[in-house]
């Protein structure tokens, strides 16, 4: 499972022309799903997010988490990560997990990172065409992968 994080002043996701969500400080979660992930990956990456101290503290220090700054979250899935550009010019996307398997780990992801924060975490639209516009406060984009522990 990987997790792309960015760190935004605000996020939005639209669909067909209409905002469906959007949060204002917080973390914008661009997050991929392997054929190989199970519930521990789940696990490990929500709770890595939810400890990251990525937040400036009154000293401009970069010492505080999501729940220390009462921060948001909005999750959209991206089965792009998971972009195999090894052979040719076209990306595979082989790796990525097939919607049946997908689907259920996001929303457990969901679910996982709501129960940490105990707050409603934003989402977009599994498989939807969706525009994500945002703006990356630092700039502040951090990469997570549940095989790599990095």
């Amino acid at each position: 499972m990987r997790v792309l994080i960015q760190r935004v002043t605000d996020a939005k996701v639209v669909i067909d022309g209409t905002v469906f969500s959007s949060i204002e400080k917080g973390l914008l979660l661009f997050v991929g799903i392997e054929n190989a992930d199970t519930h521990e990956d789940i696990e490990y990456l929500a709770q890595k997010i939810v400890q990251m101290r990525i937040f400036d503290d009154k000293n401009g220090v970069m010492n505080l988490s999501v729940v220390d700054v009462g921060a948001e979250i909005l999750a959209v899935s991206q089965f792009t990560l998971f972009a195999s550009t090894k052979k040719g010019n076209r990306p595979s996307y082989i790796r990525a997990a097939k919607p049946e398997a997908a689907i259920p780990m996001y929303e457990n992801f969901v679910n996982i990172l709501e129960n940490k924060l105990s707050e409603k975490i934003k989402t977009g639209v599994f498989g939807a065409d969706m525009k994500i516009s945002f703006t990356n406060d630092g700039p502040v984009t951090i990469w997570l992968d549940s095989k790599n522990k990095e």
